[in-house]
């Protein structure tokens, strides 16, 4: 009755106890063939369980488990054992290596029970003319069309070079519109340094006559409005310095009139003086007038100097007139300095571009698409044993983990294709007809 009861106990014991270690290891993704070698950088969690008699249970071994990489030399090295030659192993294999050789390590009545699962395989990469060539995640099952459609399909070299070819034009474009501006610019500038009163323009050819028109205008009215402001201020300092002059004449009459009420006020001053000595008069008089006087001679300085005041402003006024013109005119040189090193760059840009333009047209006419699309090649790079061998493949290839697959378009060359982008009078019609 007590071995009856034991052993589901037991069993129940050893049941939980997998069941735990399944949930503890995780997800594992789908393996390859039991028969498939592993392959270098081969991420692997290895788990070791052992059956314990004396305690009807199982123990897991976490000293010796764990993740593990294979190395480009195909082993894999582990706690306790050391490095494990692994290149020419299956899944099968490598666990029964591994438990013999604990056993034997250890010196085990039974081996241990010895499971590997594998995390992530090594990642393929697809090249050649793909959209987006680089390295992928590899999973099993995966075939070469899989892989084409990771990488985004066939490179599509002719849409791709019309592409390239629009991107350019709308560049020469929007440098030609910076080169009118800039011209225009220079133009303005060029007829406020000369003193014009209006703007000649130089004459273009094959550019937006409405365009044209439009930024001939912005300039113009530029040059009103800043001709308009320096008239303004030119005459607020003109007006300013003749209000100033008027005002020194007015003081000056008035300075004309102070000088008499003293020369007055002097004269009374010593006639009253003799009449106090012969006692004709009483002093308080000759007090009145020395007063008065005193006030006379005060107002007389303070007519002075508002006149030298008066007349340092007018020569501050006269230096802002006549400096005026020459502080516009030494902005104007600098900003006009700075345009024309823009529009040179603009220049040079604008020649690079329309050169790189050419090229492309000129590629562009020289690959001819035949009357149906070629069919794509395909071909893998696989190492086995240490060597890299390469063979052609179909869309139904299966890849395996590390495969390089190259994606080839054929094309076919029209005899034209040599002829030089610099000399092609077709491509240089194509790249003035882009830029306008």
């Amino acid at each position: 009755m007590k071995l009856s009861y034991r052993v589901p106990r037991i069993f129940f014991r050893a049941t939980f106890a997998i069941s735990a270690l399944v949930f503890l290891a995780g997800p594992a993704l789908p393996a390859l063939a039991d028969d498939t070698p592993f392959t270098p950088q081969t991420k692997i969690r290895l788990s070791i369980v052992q059956w314990m008699p004396s305690k009807g249970q199982y123990e897991r071994w976490d000293a010796l488990g764990g993740e593990y990489t294979v190395s480009d030399d195909g082993q894999v090295f582990l706690p306790f054992l050391g490095p494990l030659p692994v290149g020419n192993l299956d899944n099968a294999s490598l666990t029964n290596e591994i438990a013999k050789r604990l056993q034997a390590k250890i010196g085990l009545v039974q081996a241990p029970a010895v499971t590997i699962e594998i995390l992530e395989y090594p990642p393929i990469y697809v090249v050649g003319d793909v959209t987006t060539p680089g390295e992928y995640k590899f999973r099993p099952g995966l075939t070469v069309l899989q892989s084409l459609a990771l990488s985004g399909g066939p490179l599509r070299a002719k849409g791709s070079q019309q592409t390239e070819s629009i991107k350019l034009a709308g560049e020469l474009r929007e440098i030609d519109h910076s080169i009118l501006r800039a011209t225009a610019k220079l133009s303005r500038l060029q007829a406020e340094m000369d003193g014009a009163k209006e703007i000649t323009f130089d004459q273009t050819t094959g550019a937006d006559q409405q365009f044209t028109a439009g930024i001939y205008n912005e300039e113009r009215i530029i040059f009103q409005a800043r001709a308009s402001a320096l008239q303004r201020q030119s005459k607020a300092f003109t007006e300013l310095r003749d209000l100033l002059t008027t005002e020194i004449s007015t003081l000056e009459e008035k300075l004309t009139g102070a000088d008499d009420n003293i020369k007055s006020v002097e004269d009374q001053l010593t006639s009253v003086k003799s009449l106090v000595e012969k006692g004709l008069t009483l002093s308080s008089r000759q007090m009145d007038l020395e007063r008065l006087l005193t006030t006379y001679r005060s107002d007389k300085l303070d007519l002075v100097t508002a006149i030298m005041r008066g007349r340092q402003a007018i020569s501050e006024t006269t230096r802002n007139l006549e400096g005026l013109s020459d502080t516009r005119r030494s902005e104007v040189a600098t900003e006009a300095q700075s345009e024309r090193a823009s529009l040179d760059q603009f220049k040079m840009k604008r020649e690079m571009t329309q050169k790189l333009l050419l090229e492309d047209l000129a590629s562009n006419d020289g690959v001819k698409s035949s009357g149906e699309e070629l069919p794509l090649t395909f071909s893998v790079s696989r190492r086995n044993e240490g060597q890299i061998n390469q063979f052609q493949a179909s869309e139904t290839t299966a890849l395996a983990p590390g495969d390089v697959v190259r994606v080839v378009q054929p094309r076919i060359l029209d005899s034209s294709s040599g002829i030089d982008p610099d000399q092609s009078p077709k491509s240089q019609t194509l790249a003035d007809r882009a830029s306008q």
